[in-house]
């Protein structure tokens, strides 16, 4: 099958792509599988599966991403990440990829299992850092590797220099992609993609876009990104918050908004974090032009 880093450097279209999570029982199984099945006759160009930091989480993500990856014909890509795993632990998870016709992987450091908020601990036996993760996935096979990018800074250190310069070494390591952490200013992708190209990085860079469903998930994505929301799109929130459906309109007119703007300043793909659900990420779909 043709590789995400093919496509990318083809460019003939802007990449579509969708992102799903483990489900934790079987009723999230259900849900999971049928935001699959009304999101494929999109024909994303990929569709990939987060990974949790603890054991249990871990086993679901290798098995969704096993299923999606031998039940559908979808190009399916896992995550790895670096938390509270042994290298014998990774090594394992990419051999169970392989093993399954996963040949992309998603390298990132990951969090610690309880959060962003929780400092970052090296496992004895483990990797320090997702550069070190893009070369161990690039030395156990013929894996194309993604990693990931921050239009608003990394929530460790808010130095959008030193952003830039770690996705270069992520690139030199091996990576052929990166998918940006959620967030809801253009500019910030712009600008983020003007500093590597200054460091003669040419990595292309997928921009992720989360659709708000709900007021209470602007609190919740601010600690994920670590950035706050923008007042404008706080207030356009607030304005409606009694009325779930118009919070469900406005929160896809937003991300419809930053996605098209995007596209427009000439982003290689969009990635869309659909929290296992579809109605939103197919609405905003439909509305793009590419």
């Amino acid at each position: 099958m043709t590789t995400i880093a093919d496509l990318l450097a083809e460019g003939t279209h802007p990449l579509f792509s969708f992102e799903f999570f483990p489900p934790k029982d079987d009723l999230g199984t259900e849900q999971l599988m049928r935001a699959v099945n009304l999101l494929e006759p999109l024909n994303p160009d990929f569709v990939s599966v987060t990974y949790g930091a603890n054991g249990s989480s871990r086993e679901r993500t290798v098995e969704v991403t096993r299923r999606l990856a031998t039940g559908s014909h979808l190009r399916t890509m896992g995550h790895l990440t670096c938390a509270s795993q042994s290298v014998d632990d990774l090594t394992a998870v990419l051999d169970e990829y392989a093993t399954s016709g996963v040949n992309h992987v998603l390298a990132i450091r990951g969090d610690m299992p309880g959060g962003p908020s929780v400092p970052w601990e090296q496992h004895p036996q483990g990797l320090a850092n997702a550069t070190q993760l893009v070369e161990l996935i690039r030395s156990r096979g013929d894996f194309c590797v993604g990693v990931a990018a921050f239009p608003d800074g990394h929530p460790a250190q808010f130095d959008f220099d030193l952003d830039a310069r770690i996705l270069r070494d992520k690139w030199e390591a091996g990576a052929s992609f990166a998918i940006t952490q959620l967030f809801f200013r253009a500019r910030a992708y712009v600008e983020l993609v003007e500093r590597v190209r200054a460091l003669g990085c040419p990595i292309p860079i997928i921009g992720g876009i989360m659709p708000i469903t709900q007021v209470s998930q602007v609190t919740k994505f601010a600690t994920m990104s670590g950035a706050p929301v923008p007042d404008s799109i706080a207030s356009r929130l607030n304005a409606v918050q009694d009325d779930p459906g118009a919070v469900r309109e406005v929160g896809t007119a937003i991300a419809s908004e930053l996605a098209q703007e995007l596209l427009d300043s000439g982003a290689p793909g969009l990635h869309f974090f659909t929290q296992n659900r579809s109605v939103a990420t197919r609405a905003i779909c439909a509305g793009l032009r590419r």
